[in-house]
């Protein structure tokens, strides 16, 4: 950032880190990440100010900081769109492990909820064909796609996975957090099979340098998250998808809402997503799923 945000090194790098999760992996407008980093500047000056931790997010705090936003003469528009912006950065604490648990906030109005994004099974069985190509970088490709869509997997979470974490005699693999905190998720059916051939047949085409890294550059090295994205645009259009809908975190909401509907339990998709507060994942339990497909039991690429 060419103007820090605050003088915090530790704030500076959550900060950036959150407009790069807007950007790359929630597929935010550039116009929307450069508007919430200005409301998320004027956050952390309002908490400088009044001697609080800007990561310490309280509905008390919120309130008496758009309250500030209103008297300064700030737009209705612009204040909701400081408030929406504090809800998810709040939510981004608990996705990037900052924090433990979500804040209690007040809901939005119903004009300013969004839903998250879900896909199809043809719109996924789509993107994995466009990939099935047999050439290193197609094929892993195909494998991210059918592993975060199979897994639930953040694109964080793609990019660290290692050799050492993939168990196949077991039929799992193992996700680290931060502080080493460790999850253990199921490597089953489709899914396996597809990173199986991938790791033994494509990826030491890409392997130059002896990498630890599951997922591979077209030079050998470590994915960054923002490869991801841009992976998910090219084959959404390759696929004859919109690419407004396409990014790596609609996989992982497709994940569990599939699961929901055809009956996990919320407490078992906790686990597996990784979530510390079930408030987290409840959130599934909200969505829309009248005009989706119907799906089969549990997961379909898990059959």
């Amino acid at each position: 950032m060419k103007h820090p945000i605050d003088d915090d090194p530790n704030n500076v790098r959550i900060a950036q880190n959150f407009l790069d999760y807007l950007r790359y992996e929630r597929g935010s407008s550039e116009n929307t990440v450069l508007s919430y980093k200005n409301d998320l500047k004027k956050w952390f000056a309002f908490c400088k100010s009044e001697n609080y931790d800007p990561l310490e997010i309280s509905q008390e705090r919120v309130s008496r900081f758009l309250f500030g936003e209103q008297s300064d003469g700030s737009k209705k528009s612009t204040v909701q769109r400081s408030n929406a912006m504090l809800r998810s950065f709040a939510k981004f604490l608990v996705y990037d492990e900052e924090k433990k648990t979500l804040p209690t906030l007040d809901p939005l109005g119903k004009l300013d909820k969004k839903l998250p994004e879900l896909m199809t099974e043809g719109e996924i069985s789509r993107l994995l064909n466009v990939c099935a190509t047999g050439k290193p970088l197609d094929e892993r490709d195909k494998t991210i796609i059918e592993l975060t869509y199979g897994t639930g997997l953040r694109a964080s979470e793609v990019c660290r996975l290692k050799l050492k974490d993939v168990d196949f005699s077991r039929g799992v693999f193992y996700v680290f957090g931060k502080g080493s905190k460790e999850r253990i998720v199921p490597l089953v059916g489709g899914v396996k099979r597809t990173l199986e051939t991938y790791i033994q047949k494509y990826r030491p085409k890409l392997d130059k340098h002896n990498a630890e890294e599951v997922f591979l550059s077209r030079t050998g090295q470590a994915l960054p998250r923002e490869t991801l994205w841009t992976m998910l645009h090219k084959r959404g259009l390759q696929a004859g998808i919109s690419t407004k809908r396409l990014h790596p975190h609609v996989l992982r909401h497709t994940f569990a809402t599939h699961l929901l509907r055809n009956g996990m339990n919320i407490r078992s998709l906790q686990v597996m997503l990784g979530h510390a507060s079930i408030m987290t994942t409840e959130k599934y339990t909200h969505l829309d799923t009248e005009l989706r497909d119907l799906y089969d039991k549990y997961h379909p690429h898990a059959k």
